[in-house]
């Protein structure tokens, strides 16, 4: 004989009391307590910062969530493809419109999608209302109990986990470019392709407002929106302003994959070959002076010839000189100084035989190396001057030399370039905005994605230090 309906056993009922611990995996919020409201039809979500972004046929939501009342310290970046935007009417009658996504839920050892809107409750006891909705047919309310299913913590944001537990959420990223370049439309495609909206933006036509209070950076009449990160591809012509614009977001906090100072290093090569110096990076003897007085001492610092005179702006190869002789030194020397330009001397590493290593390093690591080898006749290896290139092995030493000089300039990408010498690697050159063209190519790697990946991992929330007790 059986059970009739009311004689069914509720052992596959899950119950649940008027509050219960939750997690939305999706959004990285691995605890909440959220109010359990059969009386409210629509689930809600405590949010604030929404902003909307992404094209018109796939729109997205990214916002902010305090997850544990009481720590507005802790905050919880979160973003989510939009499913609906609706009117929802809240217990005290006022009406709002409100975004909806559709998160995961999961309950103990269940989950299940759910439709959230999002709204303020910085004024709710819970950062989560559970309505009907949401609630699955097998779930029977015990609404004089709490926490029928099994207990979180508040603890969780407290350590490593919430970072490795983080989704890989869409995010909103500013290129600074002023040019429709490889490097700028690969950067974009590869963004895109992982889910993120990628904006290229005209470095020169951002303007800011500097106070202490609402640091803004503007662009065409228009607040810049809140970027999760800014990827720099500054050009040497705008070095000043560009790093002036990027050190606007620094103040407001967005991450930047490349900072103002390590930009400026770079830039500056007295600055930077004193910056290697200090880390006791092998680079190739470098002497500097202002005086025209100075110019045989300025010679015998370096050596005999032949020697290298570059301009301390040069870029890309201009502004570097080959002097094979005293005399042709003596005379370049005078020349640069007769344009009032300063510059450095340096000695001629003669067993590179016109060739460099140019190592891409990103997130600290060595993604890639290739050789670049002059044109013929042409000392320098730079591919933009009809260089050549192809992919090399690199040695122990010279990839320690590599990462060491990326992290002297505090650059989280780099080119580091190497010349190969009888006392070992000398760096050359640190690039703070290297170009992907030449060695996508040569490798045959996706370097793109490998900056995409570095990004994701740092703007991912960190985790809050101090501990918090967790409460009944």
């Amino acid at each position: 004989m059986t059970d009739t309906p009311e004689e069914q056993p509720e052992t596959d009922m899950i119950r649940f009391g008027w509050e219960e611990w939750v997690a939305l995996p999706d959004l990285g919020l691995p605890a909440l307590r959220a109010k359990v409201d059969t009386g409210a039809r629509t689930s809600a979500l405590h949010a604030f910062d929404i902003e909307t972004f992404g094209s018109a046929s796939a729109p997205k939501v990214r916002f902010t969530v305090h997850p544990v009342p009481g720590r507005e310290d802790l905050v919880i970046p979160c973003s989510a493809r939009i499913v609906d935007r609706r009117q929802v009417t809240s217990s005290n009658g006022e009406s709002e419109m409100r975004y909806v996504i559709a998160p995961t839920l999961r309950v103990g050892d269940e989950s299940w999608r759910i439709e959230v809107t999002l709204t303020d409750r910085s004024n709710m006891a819970s950062r989560m209302l559970l309505g009907r909705e949401a609630l699955k047919d097998h779930i029977t309310i015990v609404a004089t109990d709490r926490f029928q299913q099994p207990r979180l913590s508040y603890d969780v944001y407290t350590t490593s986990r919430v970072r490795s537990a983080a989704p890989n959420r869409s995010l909103r990223i500013a290129v600074m470019s002023r040019e429709d370049n490889y490097s700028t439309r690969r950067l974009v495609e590869e963004g895109e392709k992982r889910g993120h909206t990628v904006e290229v933006i005209d470095t020169t036509r951002c303007y800011m407002q500097i106070n202490a209070l609402t640091p803004e950076v503007h662009y065409d009449g228009k607040r810049l929106p809140r970027y999760d990160a800014v990827i720099p591809r500054i050009g040497a012509s705008i070095t000043a302003y560009g790093t002036a614009v990027i050190r606007q977001f620094e103040t407001i906090g967005t991450f930047c994959l490349n900072g103002s100072e390590g930009i400026l290093a770079s830039r500056d090569k007295l600055h930077a070959h004193q910056l290697m110096a200090r880390h006791k990076i092998g680079m190739p003897n470098t002497a500097f002076a202002a005086s025209p007085k100075d110019t045989q001492s300025l010679m015998r610092l370096v050596g005999t010839a032949p020697l290298i005179v570059k301009l301390l702006e040069s870029t890309q190869g201009k502004g570097v000189v080959l002097a094979e002789t005293k005399k042709a030194a003596e005379s370049v020397i005078d020349a640069f100084r007769g344009l009032k330009a300063n510059f450095l001397v340096q000695d001629f590493v003669k067993e590179a035989a016109g060739e460099d290593i140019r190592c891409l390093v990103i997130g600290g690591k060595v993604v890639a190396a290739m050789k670049r080898t002059g044109a013929d006749g042409d000392f320098r290896s730079n591919l933009h001057r009809g260089g050549s290139a192809k992919v090399v092995r690199i040695s122990k030493e010279e990839r320690e030399t590599a990462l060491r000089a990326a992290k002297a300039f505090r650059l989280n990408i780099a080119g580091v370039d190497l010349l190969r010498s009888e006392a070992g690697p000398k760096v050359l050159e640190v690039n703070s905005s290297p170009g992907l063209e030449g060695i996508e190519t040569a490798t045959k790697k996706n370097l793109a994605e490998i900056v995409f990946e570095h990004i994701e991992a740092q703007v991912r929330p960190a985790p809050v230090r101090k501990r918090i007790d967790s409460e009944d």
